[in-house]
């Protein structure tokens, strides 16, 4: 499986988001942008949701399935303690089980999992999800 984009994530065995943080001001960002202004700064794996919508619809353009094969999924805005607020899916949770201010911790997906070549991308899951 290879990632959706160089420099999002750590190698670590359980990997974390590549931010960045302003070696001015210290704001975090994330994804960390380019040049000298930024220095990479791994996020903490855990935050708390702090919006969400359901994604209804059909993207235009591939990789996305054709409209028979499309299922909708959960996207959310995950507050990181301290740091900064990212966009992700939300996983391995029911759509009626997502509430604000459920805690979550990242996780890495597979961006379609019915494609010959899967892309991994960065997820978030209720805390102590177990498989």
């Amino acid at each position: 499986m290879r990632d959706i984009a160089e420099g999002l994530f750590t190698d670590e065995v359980s990997p974390r988001l590549i931010g960045g943080r302003d070696r001015e001001s210290g704001r975090i960002v994330f994804p960390c942008p380019p040049g000298d202004r930024f220095e990479a700064w791994p996020l903490s794996r855990e935050g708390t949701l702090w919006s969400f919508t359901i994604q209804r619809y059909r993207p235009k353009t591939p990789p996305y399935a054709g409209p028979d094969a499309f299922r909708p999924w959960p996207v959310g805005y995950v507050e990181l303690p301290g740091e900064t607020i990212v966009e992700a899916r939300l996983t391995n949770v029911d759509f009626d089980a997502i509430h604000i201010g459920m805690p979550l911790e990242l996780t890495m997906i597979a961006l379609d999992p019915n494609a010959d070549e899967s892309v991994r991308i960065h997820a978030f899951q209720p805390k102590g999800f177990a498989a």
